[in-house]
């Protein structure tokens, strides 16, 4: 049994939900695989788990250079169970989202109306339950982009697979669902077999920068804030001119650094928002980044 490395992370009753989430997304820069909380709505504990010894180090520091989060306590610790990641998902709801249904094996609905889609997630290392707001704004911009009959998607970071089956089921044609993490590929294979997409959704070990799938016209990217400012022209390579990108993954704090960073390339159609989280629809154009 190989031990998880991991962050015990201990809130003051005073914590804000938005200082909560920009504690998040400074961890999700460095290899976070999930969190556990003592409490869905009001936490006042974490244990944040991570990919390797190095990247729960490396947060640590990041947190402790960061003065809002001063009196946030933080531990490091080593969780010796394998199983630790369906164990911190295991109380989750099913969640609506516009016409999406996203349900665990264990509060799947019943009678629902045709015009629903459900999407059954099976909760593990791959992020993705439909809960996060992040998830929950590429969902709704999903449903809002247009018909996506015949069309080929890329789902970038496709974590447990829910975005890439949700354009599956919403008419692509064709979606091709990458992630550099294998547990979270194999969590996504899954949950494609699952859903009985397996001939539409095919999830790969691939990393964006090296990846030589071409250039489609809807490309899903739900990262950080920082992974999107980093790899914005890589982002571009994958969407055809005229083709969309979804965007989500970056708070308030992040959203000029994010904008500043598409625009070379992308020109920005639709925005969403939700609790500081933000999400955006682009589009490709021969105007931006190209001679």
């Amino acid at each position: 049994m190989n031990p998880s490395p991991a962050l015990v992370i201990r809130f003051h009753a005073g914590t804000t939900a938005p200082v909560r989430d920009r504690l998040l997304a400074s961890l999700a820069d460095f290899d976070l695989v999930a969190v556990q909380e003592d409490d869905l709505t009001a936490p006042l504990e974490w244990i944040a788990h991570f990919g390797s010894s190095d990247a729960r180090d490396a947060a640590e520091a990041a947190v402790a250079d960061e003065s809002e989060f001063a009196l946030i306590e933080v531990t490091r610790t080593e969780v010796e169970d394998e199983d630790w990641a369906r164990r911190t998902q295991a109380d989750l709801p099913a969640i609506r989202i516009g016409r999406i249904i996203v349900a665990p094996p264990w509060d799947l609905p019943k009678d629902v109306d045709p015009s629903v889609t459900t999407i059954l997630i099976e909760p593990s290392r791959g992020f993705g339950t439909g809960h996060h707001q992040s998830t929950r704004l590429c969902l709704a911009l999903l449903q809002t982009i247009g018909d996506l009959s015949g069309r080929s998607v890329i789902d970038v970071g496709t974590g447990s697979g829910v975005l890439a089956i949700a354009a599956a089921k919403l008419g692509a044609a064709f979606v091709n669902a990458i992630d550099n993490d294998p547990d979270a590929v194999e969590n996504a294979r899954e949950n494609i077999a699952a859903n009985n997409v397996g001939q539409i959704v095919e999830a790969h070990v691939s990393d964006l920068t090296t990846t030589t799938i071409p250039p489609v016209g809807l490309v899903t990217a739900n990262l950080t804030g920082t992974l999107l400012s980093r790899h914005a022209a890589d982002l571009a390579r994958l969407v055809q001119t005229d083709g969309s990108l979804i965007v989500s993954g970056f708070n308030i704090d992040e959203k000029s650094r994010v904008e500043e960073a598409l625009e070379a390339w992308f020109a920005i159609t639709e925005t969403a928002e939700e609790d500081d989280w933000w999400a955006f629809v682009v589009k490709r154009s021969r105007r931006f980044g190209e001679s």
